[in-house]
This record gives C-alpha cells, sequence and structure tokens, in this order.
C-alpha cells in the first residue's frame, strides 16, 4: 500500500515537473472564470423562470467544472502512447454516441442533439467526438502505411463526411461548420494542393446549399437565420439585437456586477450569450481581456509546436488550438452580429456540462502533448 502511494506520489511530482504551467494556469484561470460567470449570470433567473433553487444552475457548474478538471489531470498525465493506443476504440464510441442522438436524441427547439443519460442529462455528444476527430484526422494524414498521400486525404475527408452528416441530420449547422473549418485547418497546416483543397470546400457548400434548397423542412432555418441576419426585419432577431445592445449599454467598463438585463431577458444567455453578460456587466475592456487569454494559449501552444518533432502530435496540437480559437469567434461573432445565430457555446466560460467535458478532454490532450516527455523516467524505475 505504501509502496503504491509513492509510486502515485513519484508520478504526479514528475507530471508537475514536465507541464506546461503557464498553458495549464490559463485554462485553470479560465475554468474559474466560467465558474464565476456562471454564478453572475443564472442565480438571479432560476428562482423566478423555473421554480428552482437559487443558486441551482451554478452548484451544477461547480460540479461540472470539478469533474472536468479531474478528467483535465487525467490526460494530461497519461503516457502519449497510452492515449494514441486507445484512440480508435474511442473515436469510435464517441461517433456511435452521435449516431445514437439519431434514434434517442432528445429533441428541443427543433433540433435534436443530446441524449439524456442519468448521470449527464442532456448530453451533447459532438462535444465527445471533436477532441477525438482532431486526433484520428491527425493520425491519418501523417500516416506512414502503404497509402499514398492522396488516399489519406481522401480517407480523413470521408471520416469528415461521416461527421457532418451526422450533425447535419440533427441539424446543427454550427458545429458542422466549426468541424470543418478545424479540418480545413489541419489539412492546410499539412501542406496540401491549395486547389484541391479549394474544390473540397466547393463540394461542401455546394452539398449545404442543396440540402437547404431540396430539405426546406429540415434545414430551411439555415436560410432563415441567414436572412434575418442579413435583413434583421424578413424574421426573429430578437435575441441576437438583445446581446448586441447589452454589449453597447455595458460600454468599455461595464454596469456591474448583477446589474445586467440580458440573462432576465434571454434564456440561453449563460450559454450561447454568455460573452453578451460579460460586456454588459464587466465591460468591452474585460471581453478584450478574454480575447487575448486564449490567443496567448493559441501562441503558447504554436510555440510548442515549432519546437516539436513528432508530425502526428504537431498536426493535432495544431487541430485541437484551432477547435478552441474558431469555437471562440464564432461565439463573439454571433454576439456581436457578425455572424447568424449557431448556438455555439465559448469554451470554459459558457454554461454547459457537455461544453465542460468536451472542452477539459481538448485542454487535457493539449497539456499531455505539450509537456517535457518524461516517460523515460517512468520506464526506468
Amino acid at each position: 500500500m505504501f509502496s503504491f502511494s509513492r509510486e502515485n506520489t513519484s508520478l504526479i511530482a514528475k507530471w508537475w515537473r514536465n507541464i506546461d504551467k503557464q498553458i495549464l494556469f490559463l485554462f485553470l484561470f479560465l475554468l474559474l472564470l466560467g465558474l464565476f460567470f456562471s454564478f453572475s449570470s443564472t442565480s438571479s433567473i432560476i428562482a423566478e423562470k423555473m421554480s428552482k433553487e437559487t443558486y441551482f444552475f451554478f452548484i451544477k457548474h461547480l460540479i461540472f467544472v470539478f469533474v472536468s478538471l479531474l478528467l483535465l489531470i487525467a490526460i494530461s498525465i497519461q503516457e502519449k502512447n497510452k492515449i494514441i493506443k486507445f484512440l480508435l476504440p474511442l473515436f469510435l464510441i464517441s461517433i456511435l454516441f452521435l449516431l445514437l442522438v439519431i434514434f434517442i436524441g432528445e429533441e428541443i427547439k427543433g433540433s435534436k442533439r443530446w441524449i439524456d443519460f442519468p448521470i449527464l442529462p442532456r448530453f451533447q455528444p459532438i462535444e465527445l467526438v471533436k477532441p477525438f476527430f482532431v486526433l484520428i484526422i491527425a493520425k491519418i494524414i501523417v500516416s506512414s502505411d502503404k497509402m499514398n498521400i492522396y488516399n489519406r486525404y481522401l480517407f480523413s475527408f470521408f471520416i469528415l463526411s461521416l461527421v457532418v452528416a451526422l450533425l447535419i441530420s440533427q441539424p446543427d449547422i454550427g458545429q458542422t461548420l466549426l468541424i470543418i473549418s478545424t479540418w480545413i485547418t489541419m489539412v492546410f497546416a499539412s501542406g496540401f494542393n491549395m486547389i484541391i483543397l479549394s474544390i473540397f470546400g466547393l463540394v461542401a457548400l455546394v452539398v449545404i446549399v442543396f440540402l437547404i434548397y431540396f430539405f426546406p423542412s429540415k434545414f430551411g432555418y439555415i436560410s432563415l437565420r441567414i436572412q434575418t441576419f442579413l435583413n434583421p426585419k424578413t424574421g426573429d432577431n430578437f435575441q441576437s439585437q438583445k446581446a448586441l445592445d447589452a454589449i453597447k449599454q455595458g460600454g468599455l467598463t461595464g454596469q456591474g456586477m448583477g446589474e445586467g438585463v440580458l440573462k432576465d431577458q434571454v434564456p440561453e444567455a449563460h450559454t450561447d450569450y454568455i460573452i453578451a453578460v460579460i460586456s454588459e456587466e464587466f465591460g468591452a475592456l474585460f471581453v478584450l481581456l478574454i480575447v487575448i487569454l486564449f490567443l496567448f494559449i493559441g501562441y503558447k501552444i504554436f510555440s510548442k509546436v515549432l519546437l516539436e518533432n513528432d508530425e502526428f502530435i504537431k498536426l493535432s496540437l495544431i487541430g485541437l488550438t484551432a477547435l478552441l480559437i474558431i469555437q471562440t469567434f464564432i461565439h463573439i461573432g454571433v454576439n456581436v452580429k457578425l455572424f447568424p445565430t449557431t448556438g455555439m457555446t465559448l469554451p470554459f466560460l459558457s454554461y454547459g456540462g457537455s461544453s465542460l467535458i468536451g472542452t477539459s478532454i481538448i485542454a487535457g490532450i493539449i497539456l499531455n502533448f505539450t509537456r517535457k516527455d518524461f516517460t523515460r523516467y517512468i520506464n526506468n524505475e
């Protein structure tokens, strides 16, 4: 028993010595910020509108943050080879969950994106798919087997098409665009021919237009949101307009904690419009700080990529970083009416167990792939 305890203590000490502490502390700081904003954006609306305890959402978010933190550490402390070994089964399991949404998913506001689990109610499987999708695409592209490079790209496009098809069936255009954008970023970073990549992009655009035109009952909402975005008078623009008004009201320094009104006017303010809530209460300068934090995380990760020799690790880090950065800017873009409404959460900061768990998996893998390799110390003991 003593030996087991000493071995684990030694492992944790070596993990702490070799982890990139700056990236770790940035992730932890964002998690704590999310917890703080959950308290600020949810506590006042629950008691009135849902007949629940005042801090119901905050307590749930606190539990999710704790679970996410444990998951982040558990993933970051693993040997890299162990993650690669279990990559395929983990990806297949995540795809299975995404497939189950079609059959047993819970439909909310015309979209079927969630599965109810006893432990984790209303879990969104795409949050589990995204990190493993990036790793499997990276593994395919850098594979050194008999498959030539173009066949590898074609196979990765097939995997992308599978995930996109399952997302479109829900439908979830926001996550679809995020997945496609991440795949394009990875393919571009790997040195793929830009002409062929442009053809792939054109094919994806044609498919989306085809679906909107020939299946208006299921995908017509996409064109409606685009029309509303281009001309607010053509549709319901209530939520995005309220978010923009809140940002304007907050100004540079904000109205003060608890003084915002957006959280009482928009039901999804603590998820889809959290950046507008932050801007209203704490000001545009605080939002700028959040953007700088995400960009600095990206900078720190890319500085590690430049020093990395393993092509799989390099491409995986690029893809995982792209997931975080692209999702962040889509969320902010929707809040300031640069993009149509997508229902995209803000990594680390938005309320939601699925989003937090998915983001913690991404963060855990990033920390694992950016740390100094200490497996040789383990093997020598």
